[in-house]
């Protein structure tokens, strides 16, 4: 009597397993690449006009089917991708132990915004530039920032293609982007409702230099300060207040 092989309720003849190797990279050791060779058994059915005919043992905990790393290694491959982009994720996998391209990279980023398993609902959108390519090919990154993750890549960096993306998801009600002009129309076009602020990276990295500049501007207008420098006249009060409001935030900025 032929073995029996049990497949989604039903049992379903089959030949004898046959062996096959399976080999998948892990996460490094102490800096030194990893793989694992598996023995794998594979299955051929008997049973005339079946649409699989074959039948492989999977390993669901370990590997997804078809992959060639590790579920734990896909999924720092992903967040690297996410963190910093294609090239530099290269670099520093390749450093770890750990190398994959930065095609296979941006692939797997790509993948994994594809497989939301239904269209996300943001209600607070980051939003910023995306380097496909370090200095030559940008696009858009759009984040949920309320769940932390990744929504969608923009093909683009232009205010008509994140334009639609916002009239797509008319739930916003916050974007926070840079003070580039850029994503400012953006939502302004597609999520005219949405309440616009900036993100606090280049709040924090912006700071220090509109911090001295404001400063230098106030000594500049002090009366007891030194004199300006020969040549150059004193801002008045008005031409003080428009410059130093939009750097410290006030009305206007």
């Amino acid at each position: 009597m032929p073995p029996v092989l049990s497949v989604a309720h039903h049992r379903v003849p089959v030949t004898a397993p046959i062996s096959y190797i399976r080999t998948l990279r892990d996460l490094s050791a102490q800096g030194t690449p990893v793989k694992i060779r598996l023995r794998l058994a594979r299955w051929r059915c008997r049973k005339d006009g079946c649409d699989r005919r074959i039948f492989a043992e999977r390993l669901p905990r370990l590997a997804s089917p078809y992959a060639r790393r590790t579920a734990r290694l896909a999924e720092i491959v992903r967040l690297f991708g996410h963190s910093v982009g294609g090239r530099p994720s290269e670099r520093l996998m390749a450093t770890l132990g750990m190398p994959v391209s930065d095609t296979t990279i941006l692939l797997s980023v790509k993948e994994c915004t594809r497989a939301q398993p239904n269209r996300a609902v943001v209600y607070v959108a980051g939003i910023d530039e995306w380097a496909w390519r370090k200095r030559t090919n940008f696009g858009t990154i759009i984040v949920d920032l309320e769940r932390r993750r990744v929504v969608d890549l923009l093909a683009d960096r232009s205010a008509t293609t994140t334009a639609d993306w916002f009239k797509g998801h008319p739930e916003v009600e916050v974007v926070s982007r840079d003070r580039a002009g850029l994503y400012a129309d953006a939502a302004r076009q597609g999520a005219p409702q949405a309440r616009q602020v900036g993100d606090r990276f280049h709040l924090l990295k912006n700071f220090p230099g509109n911090r001295r500049t404001a400063a230098r501007l106030l000594r500049s207008t002090d009366p007891g300060s030194p004199s300006p420098a020969r040549g150059r006249s004193a801002p008045s009060g008005a031409t003080r207040d428009r410059t130093v409001r939009p750097l410290l935030g006030g009305r206007g900025a």
